[in-house]
């Protein structure tokens, strides 16, 4: 595999890759979430193709976040359903930890944070689930490791503990430790917020890769210019719904809601 030869998102879009027109592999239906007395989510839905590339904005507090918890079960919905593939997990229903495993098999999750352990190797950080969740030897596990710390320009990274690596460095390891379950979605958690600009471009330009191999993705992002030039299509959210999806083009430079082109006039620049 290749590394990322640059984290510049300048040269041209990173819509160069192809979306299936057979079955959606993801469906969210009618997506609620609450706490207590605090409604999170209401009446969210929206499809995915694979090899669709979604990025989610809006402004903080709006439950961009919270939905990912819900798509992988980090926070089961207290309204509607899930589907993923021929999967579908309804509101109430509460899922074997067997069952658990195999959804997130499916769908890697990278956070904001990035949840390494601080006490294993770069290689062992990668290498470990591998093993535990998918039988692999320890041979195998870290020659896949090696291949995709190698596709995250990281390498030359493998025997060192994380303390040692930078925070762009850290989140492209966990992006690597997410692949590397081979995964058919992938879900990004505002992955640049706890970064430096400089540091940011390095994640992006990973993902932005990723895009044009054909990985699906959705992006929970600050970062405006990513979600236009790199999204296919972009969901904007406000107050636990949504306000508007579609191109990513359109949403972004033509959005048809009061509220929407109210929140993307203050982001515009960023």
């Amino acid at each position: 595999m290749n590394s990322i030869a640059s984290p510049s998102l300048e040269a041209g879009t990173g819509r160069s890759h192809k979306v299936s027109s057979g079955p959606p592999i993801l469906c969210v239906n009618n997506v609620g979430k609450t706490f207590g007395p605090h409604r999170v989510l209401q009446d969210v839905s929206f499809e995915m193709q694979a090899g669709e590339v979604i990025a989610i904005i809006g402004p903080s507090g709006s439950g961009k976040s919270t939905l990912l918890r819900c798509i992988n079960q980090l926070e089961p919905p207290t309204e509607g359903k899930v589907t993923i593939g021929d999967v579908t997990i309804e509101a109430g229903h509460t899922l074997a930890r067997r069952e658990l495993v195999t959804l997130r098999r499916r769908i890697g999750m990278v956070f904001q944070s990035f949840n390494l352990f601080p006490h294993l190797s770069v290689l062992r950080n990668v290498s470990l689930a591998q093993e535990r969740t998918m039988g692999r030897s320890r041979k195998e596990a870290d020659e896949r490791s090696l291949e995709l710390l190698e596709r995250v320009g990281l390498a030359s990274k493998a025997s060192m503990f994380p303390v040692r690596c930078s925070g762009g460095q850290q989140q492209r390891i966990a992006i690597a430790r997410a692949l590397a379950l081979e995964p058919e979605i992938m879900l990004f958690d505002e992955p640049t917020s706890a970064l430096d600009p400089e540091l940011g471009l390095e994640v992006l330009g990973v993902m932005k890769e990723l895009a044009s191999s054909g990985m699906t993705m959705i992006v929970v992002t600050h970062e405006m210019h990513f979600a236009e030039s790199v999204s296919d299509r972009v969901i904007t959210m406000a107050d636990g719904r949504i306000l508007e999806q579609g191109p990513s083009e359109q949403v972004m430079r033509r959005p048809t809601t009061e509220r929407a082109a109210k929140f993307l006039n203050a982001v515009r620049d960023r």
